[in-house]
């Protein structure tokens, strides 16, 4: 019983942290977990980011998933310049003096596509573009733009295959199935498993030529 009490307390704690989300946009149908930071960011419909992410200055996509512990866009040191520290640029940080206050880059916009994948506790660098249908392998740090469809995975992150075939994966992109209604959805899902079927019903039905 007691091991049953814990449990429960424990996920309530897990839940009542909380969402921080500043400057942002998320679509109705879309979620955010608990102990996530979602800052200068923009999600689209029916995706979700787990718990204790950190997403800054990001664009995500429909039906992405981002699982828990993933760090997007984060800040750099100014390598270029003598020091790296906080303490020579603006803004409030970790360390408390202030010996100058120059002002950084701006953190560069990240592209999440659609219908995309992250592992847990992946680093994805600022600036990156991931296409639409790719997974990043958990544990993955990102430093490069990740080709549509690629499975990706290390440190750093390499291409280790494709999901499907050029031809597949052409007729995907062409289809923009990430664009159809809800409604349109709940009809052609019952070929979600067969990607030839699923493109062949939206072709006969809306006339749209993946070929």
């Amino acid at each position: 019983m007691k091991y049953k009490i814990l449990f429960y307390l424990t996920k309530f704690m897990k839940k009542a942290r909380g969402v921080v989300i500043k400057n942002s946009y998320i679509h109705k149908t879309s979620k955010l977990e608990s102990g996530t930071q979602f800052v200068n960011s923009t999600m689209d419909r029916h995706s979700f980011c787990g718990y204790d992410c950190d997403i800054n200055s990001c664009d995500i996509g429909s039906f992405t998933s981002i699982a828990n512990g993933v760090i997007i866009g984060g800040g750099m040191h100014p390598m270029e310049w003598v020091g790296m520290s906080p303490v020579f640029y603006d803004g409030r940080d970790s360390v408390k003096a202030k010996f100058s206050e120059f002002k950084r880059d701006e953190i560069k916009k990240t592209i999440i596509g659609h219908d995309v994948w992250i592992g847990n506790n992946c680093l994805i660098k600022q600036g990156v573009n991931i296409g639409n249908g790719a997974v990043v392998g958990m544990g993955s740090v990102v430093t490069k733009d990740v080709e549509p469809y690629a499975v990706v995975a290390g440190n750093p992150a390499k291409i280790i295959r494709k999901r499907f075939d050029d031809n597949m994966i052409g007729k995907l992109l062409k289809s923009q199935w990430w664009n159809l209604s809800d409604s349109e959805l709940l009809k052609y899902a019952k070929n979600i498993k067969d990607p030839e079927l699923f493109l062949q019903e939206i072709e006969s039905e809306k006339n749209i030529n993946t070929i």
